[in-house]
């Protein structure tokens, strides 16, 4: 069974502390300025609520849920590296896709929104886009990923979706043709390195729209 969370909006077309997450989407989704967090426990969402937006901006979307001695071997994340995420609306297909320095979120790039894709294609151009970015640059800073299966499809070289082809569509497979040939053609110089969101909250390229 999943644990309860709660949602803070700050600002959204409704206010206040939320207890599910499509009623928090109802009311910030596509609202300009939206401010808003999830916490475990009601008690950290009262408290939230009762001060400024500002005291949790930037900080992790979500608590860990991990202990002390979890954290402590997990260790921290390395912040001189690239972090890269991408966003994917399933109502329309629409993706895209960035990249950031971890440390400070500056964007090094941005890509869509692509028709027809989904967020596992997203997340694979992302990396595939920073390792070529980071070989012209000569730079071997690590880059981290919170997906797994993208991860692993840039270890064997390929994006194995199921998601079909098709006109609409056309655009995001010539992405992934084009990954596919520079992975094929070239070696990754810099660690791919798995983003251990329990431990450390939300990615720093996240698009922030949990």
């Amino acid at each position: 069974m999943a644990k309860a969370k709660y949602y803070v909006v700050w600002e959204g077309r409704k206010t206040g502390i939320l207890e599910s997450w499509t009623e928090c989407k109802e009311s910030v989704d596509g609202f300009k300025g939206a401010e808003y967090k999830s916490f475990k426990s009601l008690e950290s969402a009262e408290k939230a609520y009762s001060e400024n937006y500002d005291n949790y901006k930037g900080k992790k979307i979500f608590e860990t849920e991990l202990s002390d001695e979890e954290l402590e071997l997990i260790g921290k994340p390395n912040l001189n590296s690239i972090s890269v995420d991408a966003a994917c609306n399933m109502q329309n297909g629409q993706m895209e896709y960035q990249g950031v320095e971890t440390s400070t979120k500056k964007v090094h790039f941005k890509q869509g929104p692509h028709k027809g894709a989904t967020n596992n294609i997203g997340e694979f151009l992302a990396l595939v886009h920073a390792v070529a970015l980071m070989k012209n640059k000569g730079d071997n800073l690590p880059i981290y990923s919170d997906s797994k299966t993208a991860i692993g499809w840039v270890k064997y070289k390929r994006c194995n979706t199921t998601a079909t082809e098709t006109k609409e569509n056309k655009e995001v497979f010539d992405l992934i043709k084009r990954a596919e040939n520079w992975l094929k053609n070239n070696e990754v110089e810099n660690k791919i390195l798995k983003w251990k969101t329990k431990a450390w909250g939300e990615i720093p390229a996240d698009y922030g729209r949990k």
